[in-house]
């Protein structure tokens, strides 16, 4: 009798919306993962496109070099970033071969070799880990945000600032998280997930079309006593914004381009659920105050290393300052609900 232990099982998920070729290089990266990962898996999910990229990516899954690991959902709407993967997730969930860990992977990213093997190790190491992300890299190959802090009221009041000066002064420790180690959430380009905090928790909450989606979940993965990990040797070249367009690395001359009204909308909802109307109400605030101080530094020619978002304090006054009753009400999938169920936020707006 054999006393091996089983080998940990890993499914990777890529979820695809007009990218196809990005998503097929994404998956081709993962391969130099296999050796390490017996039995790993990818999902390309394709978001309702509505174009070629279904046929595509069907056709590239078909090389021989990807059929026998990497297959194609293609999904008949774009539920959202959260919807997709979910759909993905609780069909392997529900599968006879279920894996034990899932990373979300975006299309429009590389993973360097080993970077989902540290991921896997990670979780391996630390049983009360629910989720771990990796460093991601912009396409200069220089150090993009990957890990943070809690976001809080006073936190916004710093980042609508832009002086972080303010943030020693009130004793707020900084948002970015570097080192190795304990975050409250990491950015959802490239993040491990353990099915079983997935399976008590839940998956996203699809009240979210895009965007805070994953700063919702590990805030609900926190309070149900499961820790959120930074990975920094697990790395992954990223190209942010490749299928909606918002990229913060952009440069323009004077500013940087508009944010579209459902990040605001997201961040709303984001915001309603992880502190409630008043902390919502306050975050908004105290950014909407710390903007002005940005702004008014600007005019006397301070602060101008940072590049504003063109209409930013706007729209947010217009898109994400009040949150609503429909913000406060969760909508998290489970992982054994019925598959293909629409979006809450889809079904909303119908009503």
């Amino acid at each position: 009798m054999s006393d091996a232990v089983p080998a940990t099982k890993v499914a990777v998920i890529i979820v695809n919306y007009r990218t196809p070729e990005l998503a097929l290089s994404a998956a081709r990266a993962v391969m130099s993962d296999r050796a390490d990962n017996p039995g790993l898996r990818v999902v390309i999910v394709d978001g309702g496109s509505g174009d070629s990229s279904a046929d595509v990516i069907r056709a590239g899954v078909a090389d021989p070099a990807l059929s026998e690991w990497v297959e194609l959902l293609a999904l008949p709407i774009n539920g959202g970033f959260g919807w997709a993967n979910n759909q993905a997730i609780q069909r392997l969930l529900q599968s006879a071969d279920a894996p034990d860990y899932l990373h979300v992977l975006n299309p429009d990213t590389e993973v360097e070799p080993g970077a989902v093997t540290k991921l896997r190790k990670v979780l391996d190491s630390h049983p009360r880990c629910a989720a771990v992300g990796s460093l991601l890299l912009n396409a200069d190959g220089s150090e993009s945000g990957s890990a943070f802090g809690t976001m809080s009221p006073l936190r916004e009041l710093v980042r609508g600032s832009r002086v972080n000066t303010l943030g020693r002064v009130l004793g707020i420790k900084p948002m970015l998280v570097t080192e190795p180690g304990e975050a409250a959430w990491v950015t959802g380009a490239s993040t491990m997930f353990r099915a079983t905090a997935l399976k008590q928790s839940g998956l996203f909450d699809t009240g979210f079309f895009l965007y805070f989606e994953e700063v919702e979940l590990m805030s609900r993965l926190g309070k149900a006593g499961w820790t959120i990990r930074h990975e920094p040797a697990s790395r992954v070249r990223h190209i942010g914004g490749a299928s909606t367009g918002v990229n913060y690395e952009r440069k323009a001359a004077k500013t940087l381009p508009p944010l579209p009204r459902y990040w605001y909308e997201a961040r709303r909802r984001m915001y309603a659920r992880t502190h409630g109307r008043t902390g919502a109400t306050l975050a908004n605030g105290f950014w909407i105050a710390g903007h002005g101080v940005y702004l008014l530094r600007r005019a006397i020619g301070l602060g101008g290393q940072h590049l504003p978002v063109a209409n930013e304090g706007r729209d947010l006054l217009r898109h994400g300052m009040l949150p609503s009753k429909a913000d406060l009400q969760p909508h998290v999938a489970r992982w054994n609900d019925p598959i293909d169920q629409p979006p809450a936020w889809m079904a909303a707006r119908r009503g």
